[in-house]
């Protein structure tokens, strides 16, 4: 499946052959009645859905906006990782796979993976870049406890690019026996479509509650964007209402190359892991470092429907730089009681941001994509 000209399935001849199975099964899967009622099941009484959409107190309310956080940050496991895990994980199952491969970057999604294999029973690798293991170093071990082993990759920027590339080499050798479960809607198809259709259980649910309890559509939704899961999954939804669209990219230190990850604002046509979107890459096409404070939009590429809404104008991405991001994690804890994740703090400065420009009574919904537990000690010992 191809989002306009982006996406495909661009992957070694030892892989085309697992892609097509997979995506036959994911076909039989979404048709599967029972498999379906499984999955709600989980997602309810497991993973905790629905969450709330809260309506801040205090935060923005000098600007005269009100500004609203759908709580992915309360599900089992502290992110919006679980919705896809369970349900990739439950696939996998309903097709005689035992093993499950991840990569995690800021480890939300390699926790996920564990929990969602320690309750439907299977084994559980992830791959991580040294650099990701020392800055999340509580996810390592969470990961651990639940019964995951955690491979180091130590190639290259030793980070989440090269965290996927591993886990697509051990899935290349085990296709028969393993499921590689991506993390983000990036990679070779089904994956992006899979992972959107999966997470698209907050933008519905957001949709909804903001009808119910606001009495109207929100007139912006901001996520934040690395791969792009918990954004596609907020926007999907809602892409036929006159809603703005705001994904808050990694801006890092600068958009200078190397001090970024701002792959929708810098990048260019390319593929990288399977598909083709829109990277950082260099006019050779070799792909570029890439920086964030935050561990999980540390990377250089970005699900492929992203890169169709931009260029169609859909919707809006704007870069946040670290400072902007550790500010808005600060204040919203300060003003909400609300810790969240690095990564969602780019979304509350995005949507700050906006609160500042938009007509007074706007209704802004941002998509807290996970706690911040695990970005304390970057708060806290200097890594901010």
């Amino acid at each position: 499946m191809r989002f306009g000209p982006y996406g495909g399935r661009y992957a070694p001849e030892i892989l085309m052959e697992p892609l097509r199975d997979l995506a036959d099964a994911y076909d039989a899967f979404r048709g599967d009645q029972q498999a379906q009622e499984e999955l709600g099941s989980l997602l309810r009484r497991y993973a905790g859905r629905a969450t709330p959409l809260y309506r801040c107190r205090n935060l923005g309310t000098e600007t005269g906006s009100i500004i609203c956080l759908k709580r992915e940050d309360l599900l089992h496991g502290g992110a919006h990782k679980i919705n896809n895990t369970l349900g990739q994980a439950l696939l996998a199952k309903k097709s005689g796979r035992r093993r499950l491969i991840a990569e995690t970057g800021a480890g939300q999604h390699g926790v996920a993976t564990a929990m969602a294999g320690a309750v439907l029973g299977l084994e559980v690798e992830v791959f991580m870049g040294v650099v990701d293991m020392e800055r999340q170093a509580p996810n390592v071990s969470r990961m651990e406890l639940l019964g995951a082993t955690v491979t180091p990759v130590r190639t290259g920027s030793k980070t989440l690019s090269d965290a996927v590339d591993e886990a697509l080499r051990n899935w290349a050798a085990t296709a028969d026996d393993s499921h590689y479960l991506i993390g983000s809607c990036v990679g070779p198809d089904p994956f992006p479509r899979m992972v959107r259709d999966l997470q698209s259980v907050i933008g519905t649910e957001l949709r909804a509650q903001s009808i119910a309890e606001e009495g109207r559509l929100p007139d912006a939704a901001v996520a934040c964007v690395g791969g792009g899961s918990n954004a596609i999954g907020t926007f999907v939804p809602l892409l036929g209402d006159p809603v703005r669209l705001i994904g808050a990219e990694a801006g890092g230190r600068g958009l200078k190359p190397g001090d970024h990850g701002a792959s929708l604002t810098c990048g260019s046509p390319g593929v990288l892991h399977g598909a083709y979107s829109s990277l950082l890459q260099d006019e050779e096409g070799r792909i570029t470092p890439t920086h964030s404070i935050s561990a999980g939009l540390d990377y250089p590429g970005v699900g492929p429907e992203h890169a169709l809404l931009r260029d169609i104008g859909r919707a809006e991405y704007l870069p946040v730089t670290d400072a902007e991001a550790v500010a808005a994690f600060r204040l919203l804890s300060r003003k909400e009681g609300i810790i969240p994740a690095l990564e969602s703090a780019h979304a509350v400065a995005a949507a700050l941001r906006l609160a500042e420009e938009m007509p007074e009574g706007s209704l802004i919904t941002v998509t807290l994509s996970g706690r911040g537990d695990k970005d304390l000690q970057t708060i806290t010992g200097g890594g901010a």
